[in-house]
Order: C-alpha cells, then sequence, then structure tokens
C-alpha cells in the first residue's frame, strides 16, 4: 500500500465507506447507482467515497462499456487485516478464536457468547455465499 498505516484508519474510520466495502464482498463488483441505492446515498457521494478508496487501493475498478463496476481488493484486505492483528490488543492475532481474557472480564459471558457466535454465523454465510458463487462459475 501506498499510504500510511495512519492514513489507512483515517480512511476506514467513514461508517460509509465500510458500507461500501461490505457491500462489494457480499455481492460482487456494482457500479455507482448500484450502490447508490443500496446505502442510500447521493451517486456523488458515493463517487467521492470509492475515489478515496480506490487511491488507498482498496477496490478497483475496471470500464466495462458504459458501466464501470467496483470491486474490493482482495490483496489490499488482506493487507489491512495483517495490520490490524498486529495492532490488536485481544490477543486472538486474527484468528477469530474466543478471547479468553475478554471473556473471562465479562459480567454477562452469555451475552458476550452470542455476540460472538452472530458474527461467526455472518461470517460463515460469507463463506458459503463465495463458495457457491465458484460452484456456479465451474
Amino acid at each position: 500500500m501506498a499510504i500510511s498505516q495512519a492514513e489507512l484508519f483515517k480512511i476506514l474510520g467513514v461508517e460509509t465507506r465500510i458500507r461500501i466495502i461490505e457491500l462489494l464482498k457480499q455481492k460482487g463488483p456494482l457500479g455507482v447507482n448500484e450502490l447508490s441505492d443500496e446505502l442510500g446515498v447521493t451517486p456523488s457521494a458515493v463517487s467521492q467515497h470509492l475515489k478515496i478508496l480506490k487511491h488507498a487501493g482498496l477496490v478497483r475498478n475496471e470500464r466495462k462499456g458504459y458501466w464501470i463496476p467496483y470491486a474490493v481488493n482482495e490483496e489490499a484486505l488482506e493487507q489491512c487485516q495483517e495490520l490490524l492483528s498486529k495492532v490488536c490488543t485481544c490477543g486472538c492475532k486474527g484468528t477469530g478464536n474466543v478471547r479468553e481474557a475478554e471473556l473471562g472480564a465479562s459480567d454477562d459471558k452469555l451475552v458476550l457468547l452470542k455476540k460472538w457466535e452472530t458474527e461467526l454465523q455472518r461470517q460463515l454465510n460469507e463463506v458459503r455465499c463465495r463458495i457457491e458463487g465458484l460452484e456456479r462459475e465451474t
């Protein structure tokens, strides 16, 4: 990445940009108008966010006639994950394992475990969708 770590955190500190990345991960390549409809944000605002994300290398695009679909840059997102794993203090080291210290300090372990279960279920559903997409391609 050509941008500093601090700049990356600043870029990812905007909720709309995170939502754009999530939509692109879930639905695959989308154009500005499709993203605008999904987010309930003007196309010009979406374009500005995409410009910043593209400059950071987090998304890429390739013109297809009049349509310009944007997609996530998987390699850049993996680098972000590695960076976050280095600065993360939860002790999971990016593995997603249950963080025993956090669980031990929790007043309501059941609520915390259910929260983690929901997050893991969401991630599992994303993986299943990707597998299904790859199987349809073959």
